[in-house]
Parts: C-alpha cells; sequence; structure tokens
C-alpha cells in the first residue's frame, strides 16, 4: 500500500476538498525513509521536493528547520522574490538528496520555504485556483480576437493570486506581446506565458486512450522519451499512424514500454536483409515471430508463398552459402492456404 497516498487523501477529505480533483491525480512517492531516524538530527537534509499544481515539482530550501511531512501545505518564495507560491510537500529528507544526485543541479539556485501555510493564506489560494477555469475559458477568447495561431491550454495561478502562468502550445514562434497586455489589463494581474510542447498539453488535458483506460501521461508517467517509428519496426509493428498516434497527434508513448525486451530477443536473429540460397533459387525474409524464433522465406519468383523456418536452421543455411550454395529446397508440408498469400511451414 502506498502509504504517502493514502496519507495525502486522508488530509485531502479533512483540509482541502479541491484536492481529490485535481493535485492528487497522480500518487506520491512512497517515502521508505519516513520512519526511520538518521542519527544525525542536527544534519538533517534540509531540501524538500514542493509539487504545485499538473504535478509540477521544485525543490525548496527548508532553512528555518520547520517539520514537514508528505501532504503539508506550505507557502514557498516565488522565482521573482515578488509575492509568495503555495504548494504541497510530495518529498522529504534522505531521498530528496537521492533525487538531486540524478539531477544536475545548483543548491544555491533554491528558493526558501517561509512557513507552513496559515488559513488565510489557504483560503485564497483555494479561491484563485476555482477562477482558473473561467480566466482559462476567457484567455482562449482573447485569443482567438488577437488572430494568434497558439493555443491555450491551461492556467495556473500564482498561491497570492497576483500572478497567473498561461501554458500554450504552438507549432512557430509567437509574437504574444498584444496578448500579454490584453491578459493583465483584463485580470489585473501579472503574466507569465509558458510553451509547452503537446505531450505535456495531452498529460494536462488528460482523457481516455484507445486502450480503454486513463492516458499514462496524466496518471503516472514523469518523464517523456522519444519515440520513432523505429520502435514500432521493431516490435513488427504496421506503420498505421491511425492507430500508432496518441491524443497528442504523436507517437504513443506504450511504444517504448517492450522494446527493450523486443530488441534482446532479436539479437539471435540473423541480418533480415540477407538471403538463402536453395535448390529451387533465392528465397528473401518476409515476417518474423520474435518470441517464437520464426522466419517466414519465400522465393523470389514466387513471393506469395511464405515458408515458416526455425532461426536455427536459417543460421545453417546461411553457413552453407558460404561454402557453396545449398542443394536442399524448403519444405513442402502444412500448406495454409490464405486470402493473397499460402504458408507453409517447416518446423525443424
Amino acid at each position: 500500500m502506498n502509504k504517502s497516498c493514502s496519507d495525502c487523501l486522508k488530509k485531502c477529505v479533512k483540509k482541502e476538498k479541491i484536492f481529490k480533483k485535481k493535485i492528487c491525480r497522480k500518487p506520491n512517492p512512497l517515502d521508505w525513509l519516513s520512519n526511520i531516524k538518521s542519527p544525525f538530527e542536527s544534519q538533517k537534509y534540509e531540501i524538500v521536493e514542493i509539487k504545485f499544481k499538473n504535478d509540477r515539482k521544485e525543490f525548496f530550501m527548508n532553512r528555518e528547520r520547520i517539520f514537514l511531512d508528505q501532504g503539508d501545505i506550505v507557502t514557498v518564495e516565488t522565482k521573482s522574490g515578488i509575492g509568495y507560491d503555495i504548494g504541497i510537500v510530495s518529498l522529504t529528507g534522505e531521498l530528496v538528496k537521492l533525487k538531486i544526485k540524478n539531477k544536475a543541479t545548483d543548491l544555491n539556485t533554491f528558493k526558501k520555504i517561509y512557513r507552513k501555510s496559515t488559513y488565510k493564506e489557504i483560503n485564497i489560494w483555494k479561491y484563485v485556483k476555482k477562477k482558473e477555469f473561467s480566466t482559462l475559458f476567457q484567455a482562449k477568447k482573447i485569443s482567438r480576437n488577437l488572430n494568434i495561431s497558439m493555443k491555450i491550454c491551461d492556467v495556473e495561478y500564482q498561491g497570492d493570486g497576483g500572478k497567473a502562468i498561461f501554458y500554450y502550445t504552438a507549432e512557430n514562434r509567437i509574437d504574444f506581446r498584444k496578448l500579454i497586455k490584453e491578459l493583465a489589463f483584463h485580470f489585473n494581474i501579472r503574466i507569465e506565458m509558458r510553451q509547452i510542447g503537446y505531450r505535456q498539453e495531452a498529460a494536462k488535458i488528460g482523457g481516455i486512450g484507445s486502450c480503454g483506460r486513463e492516458l499514462c501521461c496524466s496518471t503516472w508517467l514523469r518523464k517523456f522519451r522519444s519515440v520513432t517509428t523505429n520502435s514500432a519496426r521493431y516490435q513488427q509493428l504496421s506503420i498505421n499512424l491511425e492507430k500508432l498516434t496518441g491524443q497528442c497527434n504523436k507517437l504513443k508513448c506504450c511504444i517504448n514500454y517492450e522494446l527493450d525486451t523486443y530488441l534482446d530477443a532479436i539479437k539471435d536473429f540473423p541480418d533480415f536483409n540477407r538471403k538463402i540460397h536453395t535448390e529451387k533459387g533465392i528465397a528473401q525474409c518476409m515476417k518474423i515471430d520474435v518470441f517464437k524464433k520464426r522466419m517466414w522465406f519465400s522465393y523470389v519468383k514466387n513471393p506469395n508463398t511464405w515458408f515458416k523456418i526455425k532461426v536455427n536452421k536459417i543460421k545453417e543455411i546461411l553457413e552453407k552459402n558460404k561454402m557453396a550454395p545449398s542443394l536442399e529446397e524448403l519444405s513442402n508440408i502444412n500448406i495454409i492456404q490464405k486470402t493473397e498469400l499460402t504458408f507453409k511451414d517447416l518446423s525443424i
């Protein structure tokens, strides 16, 4: 059971009911060192990981030595130094130290934690959070009236309500100076425009994938790896863009999930482009079965008839072809009629 997630849900129900809708959509990491006391309490690690809207996480310095636990609501310093922001503690202690080691970060750039949020600050935060949907709707309307080729997909208010971050996607570089003036005049706050990719947009909006489950990027996936058509080819998937693309109009992230397993299995196969010489002529590879170690070959002169042969047998034939063309011929047993092609099985 994920202790941190259960604790967070309890605090969501008791303190902030709005958490269940948006902020707790992704589970917190399990702090398996939370119940272990450090022998050096005076040297306790000061850096804390804070989570904001849409699972945006940043590190902050706890210079005041405030006792913090996962799920606590804290008031922190902003990047600009103007006003304050509010977030939720997602990770503390030694696990933060291990996480920072994997990232090239400068500890001097981390902002500080002011205090645990007061009741008044939390009420202001809840109020500005409720305004985000209407602000997004009005911002889209303003952008459309200015005829700017961009899509505003999300809005995030600062904890004190003095600033709003507008996330947008665009194919080309956009001059949105007029838009910033209109937004600042209309909402009477400081504006920041932040461009994101199409995968990040899908993660913010959410939805249901073709598998019938909620999108991976909006539930548990935290890092986006590049996906190419070569990943699909290694897994013998047909290059059908309608089936391979997700709601972000990019190749699905799940294509990479089993890629390493296929790459390890393909190492035992000979080169697919190599042809074999038999008594009846030259045959070429048409298809492979990665996990059953099978390859389908057909004669160049008769491509509609396929022969299923074990990988070990193909390797033997290729070794014989190095010395002289083989006098063997592909088996003619177990003929299976299928539409345009005739498949034949050689289980040797």
